[in-house]
């Protein structure tokens, strides 16, 4: 596997490489998720390249940035393992030159709501490094996980927009024996927090459930809040929910188009069921679709 850690670098060595090229973009901590990506790549494609890079610029003002997980040594052992051909492990330097002043926003529904909200500039940041990871490899296909789903639409939305020449591939979300999405920021739970963790999927599962009853996703977004306990409650419209007593407390849970992230008013097949939680100090996101 070739590792490189320069734009130049990667280039250079991409040119010899056979294609179709796909591209599994990470920022480390790999586990199963991002191995499956590769597995994915590798089937569909006769080139795989991955990158890791902890993106400061999708990072919010007091996220974990600087405390994320990093273990570049592990994860180059994981990818080579895996067949990958090239490995471009950049540093921040190497990503955003000194007086670099070039964003990309994605406007619209998608950018207005639900993570956006919670993490203004986030999708900014998210659309910028992973065109810039678009260009420096001139990848055919990009992985991208289902976990992610406002992200994965964003993604999506942009490389359209904007006539990227590449393929969006988006995997299934996979999980642990419990429930539990599959992600990097698992490793904060503590023991407890791990136990209550899986109670947002089964959640989902409720609200997925009642959707072949319900007729509206206000409904539905209310099963939700109930199978999380009494201290939920729904706020305006069953679009967030707030709870200040329970050990697991939703930012918000919502039935949306998955292309637009509009809110829907009665649940239809292929929508989604989208939530976000905190434990403690962590932040989990999950999604269903119907």
């Amino acid at each position: 596997m070739i590792v490189a850690r320069t734009v130049a670098d990667a280039r250079t060595a991409l040119a010899g490489l056979p294609r179709p090229l796909g591209l599994v973009p990470t920022m480390g901590a790999l586990h199963e998720g991002h191995l499956s990506l590769v597995r994915a790549a590798r089937a569909e494609c006769l080139c795989v390249a991955a990158s890791i890079f902890v993106n400061p610029t999708q990072f919010g003002q007091g996220e974990d940035y600087r405390a994320y997980p990093r273990d570049e040594a592990r994860d180059l052992r994981l990818l080579e393992d895996e067949g990958v051909d090239l490995a471009f492990v950049p540093g921040v330097a190497e990503m955003y030159a000194p007086g670099a002043a070039t964003d990309v926003h994605v406007g619209g529904t998608l950018t207005a709501a639900f993570e956006a909200a919670s993490r203004p500039s986030h999708f900014d940041g998210v659309a910028t490094v992973v065109l810039k990871l678009i260009q420096i490899t001139g990848c055919d296909r990009l992985y991208l996980g289902e976990k992610d789903a406002q992200q994965l639409a964003v993604v999506r939305r942009m490389t359209d927009d904007l006539d990227v020449p590449v393929e969006v591939v988006g995997a299934l979300t996979l999980r642990e024996p419990d429930g539990l999405a599959l992600s990097s920021r698992n490793a904060y739970l503590d023991a407890a927090q791990r136990r209550q963790a899986p109670r947002l999927y089964r959640a989902l599962r409720a609200g997925a459930a009642a959707a072949a009853q319900a007729t509206t996703a206000e409904r539905v977004a209310g099963v939700v809040a109930a199978a999380l306990g009494p201290a939920s409650r729904a706020v305006d419209g069953g679009a967030t929910i707030a709870s200040d007593a329970a050990a697991l407390s939703l930012d918000y849970v919502a039935v949306v188009d998955p292309d637009t992230f509009e809110p829907v008013a009665a649940p239809r097949p292929g929508h989604l069921i989208v939530a976000a939680a905190r434990l403690g100090n962590v932040r989990l996101i999950d999604n269903l679709r119907l």
